[in-house]
C-alpha cells in the first residue's frame, strides 16, 4: 500500500484506468435505459453516451479540487445517478424531452442552495447509522453483479450458461490471486488485470465483439441543449428535487466511507462543497442534455482494494473520461467488455463496499438494545426492499419512486430511528 500511496504518473493513468472500468458499465447504464424507453435515435443515443461520459469527468473534476464553494478534495468519481431512470423516464414520457432537462436543472440548483444547510445534518451520522448505509450501498448492488455474471439477462433461456461462468470465474480468480499474492503496484490494479485477462479469456472463446468499436464515431463534441430547450414544470421540478436528496444520502454514505479508508477528518465545510460540486456537476447535465450525476458508491471499492488513498488516479481517471467522451470510437473499446467480465470484477467491488460498513460498526456498542435494532431493522429493510423493489408499488407514484431505493429506505430508518430512540449517539466520523 505504502509503494503506490504517492503514484507516479504512469502508475496513475494506469490506477485510473481501472476506476473508470470500475464504474463505466454503470455510467453509460442510465442513458442506455432512458434512451430505449424513449425512443431515441441512434444519433441521439451516440450523443447520450459520449456526452455522460464526457460530463462526468467534468463532475469529477469539481469534486476533486476544493475551492471556496465546491470540491470535498477526495479520491471520489461521479456518474449517472440510477435512481432518476424511471423518473426521468415518466417526465419525458409523458411532458416531453425539454421537461427532463428542467427539471433536472432545477434539481440542480436546489441541491447547490441547500447544500450549507444539509452539511449540517452530519450529527445524525454517527457509526451505527453510516456503517449501516454503506453495508446496504454495497449489499443492495451485489444482485446487479451476479445478473451480469449469468449473462445481463435472468429472463433468457442462457442465464447462467457455462460460458458465462467461466469467464467470471477467469475475472475473479484472476483478481484474487493478485490482489493476495502480489504486492505494491501489481496489486493495486488486480482488478483492473482481472478485467483484461477476463476479457482476453472472452475473445479466446468468440465472446467478443468490435463491432460497436467499428460503428462509432471518431470526434464528438458537447453540444448545449443538443436534445431540446429545458421547459419546466412544478411536478416535474418537484420530482427530481426528491431524487436529488436521495442521492445526496447516498453520497454521505460515500463520503463516510473514504473519509474512513483514507483517514481524511470530514468536515462540515467540505461536506457542503462536496454537496455544491454535485449540484453544479447535475446543472451541467442539463444544460449539455445528459442525467444527474452523484458520487460513485463502485469506486469506494476500487480505493479500498487498491489501497491506493491520493487523488493522482482520480484526476488521471477524470482526464480518461473526457477524452473518451470526446472520442465515443476509442470509448467504445470499453463497451466491448463482456458483461460476466464486468459482473465478476463488481462482485468484489460490492461486497469490499459492504465490508467497509461493518468495518465501520466495529466502534458500535451492540449491547446497546437501540444500536442493535437500528442497525438490524435500517440493513434488513434496505436488502429486502433491493430484493423487493415492488413491495411499495401500491403506493403513490412519487412516494413509490423514493422509497423503492434500499439506500434512502436505509438512511430513513437508520437515521430516524438513532433520532427517535432514547440515548442517541452524537459521536461522527472524523
Amino acid at each position: 500500500m505504502d509503494q503506490v500511496s504517492k503514484p507516479k504518473f504512469l502508475q496513475s493513468i494506469i490506477l485510473g484506468l481501472q476506476h473508470v472500468l470500475a464504474m463505466y458499465a454503470g455510467g453509460i447504464l442510465v442513458p442506455l435505459l432512458i434512451g430505449a424507453a424513449l425512443h431515441f435515435t441512434p444519433q441521439q443515443m451516440t450523443y447520450l453516451i459520449s456526452v455522460d461520459i464526457f460530463m462526468t469527468g467534468i463532475g469529477t473534476l469539481l469534486q476533486l479540487k476544493a475551492t471556496r464553494l465546491t470540491g470535498i478534495a477526495m479520491p471520489v468519481v461521479l456518474g449517472s445517478a440510477i435512481q432518476s431512470v424511471s423518473p426521468l423516464i415518466n417526465i419525458g414520457g409523458t411532458l416531453g424531452i425539454g421537461a427532463m432537462y428542467g427539471a433536472t436543472i432545477s434539481a440542480g440548483i436546489f441541491v447547490f442552495l441547500i447544500a450549507g444547510l444539509f452539511a449540517k445534518l452530519r450529527s445524525f451520522f454517527p457509526p451505527v447509522v453510516t456503517g449501516s448505509l454503506i453495508t446496504v450501498i454495497g449489499l443492495s448492488l451485489i444482485p446487479v453483479a451476479v445478473t451480469k455474471i449469468g449473462g445481463g439477462d435472468i429472463a433468457a433461456k442462457s442465464f447462467g450458461n457455462m460460458t458465462d461462468l467461466s469467464i467470471a470465474a477467469v475475472t475473479i480468480i484472476v483478481t484474487i490471486i493478485l490482489n493476495i499474492f502480489t504486492r505494491g503496484f501489481l496489486k493495486s490494479i488486480a482488478i483492473l488485470l482481472g478485467i483484461i485477462m477476463g476479457t482476453i479469456y472472452a475473445g479466446l472463446i468468440g465472446q467478443v465483439s468490435l463491432q460497436a468499436v467499428a460503428d462509432a464515431s471518431w470526434v464528438h463534441l458537447p453540444v448545449p441543449f443538443f436534445m431540446g430547450v429545458p421547459t419546466f414544470h412544478a411536478s416535474a421540478m418537484i420530482t427530481m428535487i426528491i431524487i436529488a436528496l436521495t442521492s445526496m444520502i447516498e453520497s454521505t454514505g460515500v463520503y463516510f466511507a473514504i473519509a474512513d479508508i483514507t483517514g481524511t477528518k470530514l468536515t462540515e465545510k467540505s461536506m457542503a462543497r462536496g454537496y455544491r460540486a454535485e449540484g453544479l456537476a447535475v446543472i451541467l447535465s442539463g444544460i449539455f442534455s445528459t442525467f444527474p450525476y452523484s458520487t460513485f458508491s463502485q469506486n469506494v471499492g476500487v480505493v479500498r482494494l487498491s489501497g491506493v488513498r491520493s487523488k493522482q488516479p482520480i484526476y488521471s481517471a477524470a482526464f480518461i473520461l473526457i477524452i473518451v467522451g470526446m472520442l465515443p470510437k476509442f470509448g467504445a473499446l470499453a463497451t466491448i467488455i463482456p458483461d460476466p467480465v464486468l459482473g465478476g470484477a463488481m462482485l468484489i467491488l460490492f461486497g469490499t463496499i459492504g465490508v467497509q460498513g461493518t468495518t465501520i460498526m466495529r466502534s458500535v456498542d451492540f449491547s446497546m438494545e437501540r444500536n442493535l435494532m437500528i442497525a438490524a431493522l435500517s440493513i434488513g429493510a434496505g436488502i429486502g426492499i433491493s430484493a423487493y423493489p415492488q413491495l411499495f408499488q401500491h403506493m403513490p407514484t412519487m412516494l413509490n419512486i423514493v422509497i423503492q431505493n434500499a439506500v434512502v429506505v436505509t438512511a430513513v430508518l437508520a437515521v430516524g430511528l438513532n433520532m427517535i430512540l432514547p440515548g442517541r449517539e452524537t459521536k461522527i466520523i472524523e
